[in-house]
């Protein structure tokens, strides 16, 4: 099952985690329930996607657990019989219905379709039929998720039937990762910038997405998948005010009280052994992270992977996708352990090849040590490599499509290989700079309960601002940071949340 086996060959522990935690409550729920008392509720969301391939990788295995021969089992992979039911409002997006009447012919899915609302819609269905539990696709922190659990019954009013939630603990990252990991298609509008799919009245492209507006004044956004904050996925919710129309950006503001500039992201990859073990203090990583917020990108994603061609390579493969940028560091050299070559040439599905242009770098550099064409370090991705020169480094970087492997192994080397890189990026087209960030720290003596809903309250109405909080020592002062690109935006924020309690319980640090 295609599912099942892509889960299982992912290097993802947390995602296998998640994708068996659901598999034990749907094939559990199949053991409580025959297949013709439960139903599917599908709406053609990223959520609901996720729980029927779920529901088709549980079905298959539990179908498998009893002993049935390959042509069965193959026979059980085809045949979905669960029955899925499809509540279709004239208020949908089109995209949404054509989505879900494809994905109902791609795997043959039996489909009630019901043009009533939920509750009506649900009493007729259960009147006609046997059904006692519907899986449904809630997170919990969806706005129905709330007081759930993975078996909840139906609330008082209701038609009484059991609410099975397999995906009830998964956050906005974990349902992108199963979806990514699996190459699962979903709805064209999640590729537009939408981040969560209501109707065509409450619903826009998330802001935060927002890259630029194209000649003609549209607005283009990045995939669903690259919110750097999953807790902001609902931002693009916002009411369409008919009398007022707004653009997509806007989210229900006005664009020039937004203030959201574009946003691109960046994921640091460190490969070592010597730093999982502890043996070697890794300073680079925290210099590249400011190096990168530096020229106003935001750092997604930090990592440290071991000394594996196949860990290397399944890491890099899920930033390139979900990044506009990786930078990779460490592992590279001659050594058995340095690895980073091959780790990312398998990332692209490719293999190493000899570089004339690097060896003869390499020869400059370190003159008969070199062993000629038996010289690993000339090894790089074939097909892919662009070699970065400036004439202050003595070996060029290193550029695979949107992965840069950085060669240094100390923060000074590290330091200079940034500028020449931001030197080579402002004089050519290899990528784009955008503002810096800036930012702001607050301290105070409150306790971090104290502090929580109101920094919700913030993050709420500054969704285009990185808001935090840290403390240096247990029983150090709660350190609250505000970043982001328009010093204004800041500003306002900081002044808001002191609003927010008494004057003096906040402290401006800088």
């Amino acid at each position: 099952m295609e599912i099942d086996e892509a889960v299982k060959e992912s290097g993802d522990k947390r995602l296998k985690s998640k994708y068996n935690s659901a598999i034990y409550v749907i094939q559990r729920a199949l053991a409580l329930y025959s297949v013709e008392e439960v139903a599917l509720s599908f709406n053609g969301g990223k959520d609901s996607t996720v729980l029927l391939h779920l529901l088709r990788a549980g079905y298959y295995l539990h179908v498998a657990g009893k002993n049935l021969s390959i042509e069965n089992r193959e026979d059980a992979e085809i045949t979905f019989p669960i029955r899925t039911i499809y509540f279709e409002s004239p208020t949908a997006f089109p995209e949404i219905n054509s989505f879900t009447y494809e994905t109902a012919f791609t795997y043959k899915l039996q489909m009630d379709i019901i043009r009533l609302d939920f509750k009506s819609g649900l009493e007729a269905l259960l009147k006609a039929n046997p059904i006692r539990a519907i899986f449904l696709g809630v997170r919990s922190g969806d706005p129905t998720g709330v007081g759930q659990e993975q078996f909840s019954p139906s609330s008082p009013g209701w038609p009484p039937f059991m609410r099975v939630n397999p995906i009830l603990d998964w956050s906005y990252r974990d349902v992108w990762t199963f979806l990514l990991t699996c190459k699962i298609q979903y709805c064209s509008l999640y590729d537009q910038g939408y981040t969560s799919i209501g109707s065509i009245h409450d619903t826009v492209p998330n802001a935060l997405l927002c890259l630029s507006k194209s000649s003609n004044g549209e607005a283009k956004f990045k995939p669903a998948y690259l919110l750097p904050d999953g807790r902001l996925e609902r931002a693009g919710r916002a009411e369409k005010f008919i009398s007022q129309p707004l653009t997509a950006i806007s989210n229900g503001l006005k664009n020039e009280d937004l203030h959201l500039k574009s946003m691109f992201t960046a994921s640091v990859i460190a490969v070592g052994d010597e730093i999982l073990s502890g043996t070697t203090e890794d300073w680079m990583r925290s210099i590249l992270c400011r190096k990168i917020h530096s020229i106003g990108w935001a750092v997604s994603h930090v990592d440290v992977i071991r000394n594996d061609i196949d860990s290397v390579a399944d890491e890099v493969e899920r930033q390139k996708s979900t990044n506009d940028k990786v930078f990779i560091y460490g592992g590279f050299g001659p050594l058995p352990s340095d690895i980073t070559i091959a780790g990312v040439a398998k990332a692209f599905g490719g293999r190493t090849a000899p570089s004339e242009e690097l060896q003869e770098h390499l020869w400059r550099h370190i003159g008969e040590k070199c062993t000629g064409d038996t010289n690993e370090m000339a090894q790089v991705p074939e097909g892919i490599t662009e070699l970065l020169h400036h004439e202050k480094l003595s070996l060029p970087l290193i550029k695979c499509q949107n992965v840069i492997i950085l060669t240094a192994t100390n923060v000074g080397e590290l330091e200079q290989e940034w500028d020449c890189l931001v030197e080579l990026m402002r004089s050519s087209e290899l990528s784009v700079m955008t503002e810096a960030f800036v930012s702001k720290r607050v301290a105070t003596s409150l306790s971090d309960a104290e502090a929580a809903q109101p920094l919700s309250e913030i993050l709420v109405e500054f969704p285009d601002l990185i808001i935090g909080g840290y403390r240096e020592s247990r029983r150090g002062p709660l350190i609250i940071t505000f970043k982001g690109k328009d010093k204004e935006r800041i500003r306002a924020a900081a002044e808001a949340l002191c609003k927010k309690f008494h004057p003096g319980t906040l402290s401006e640090i800088d």
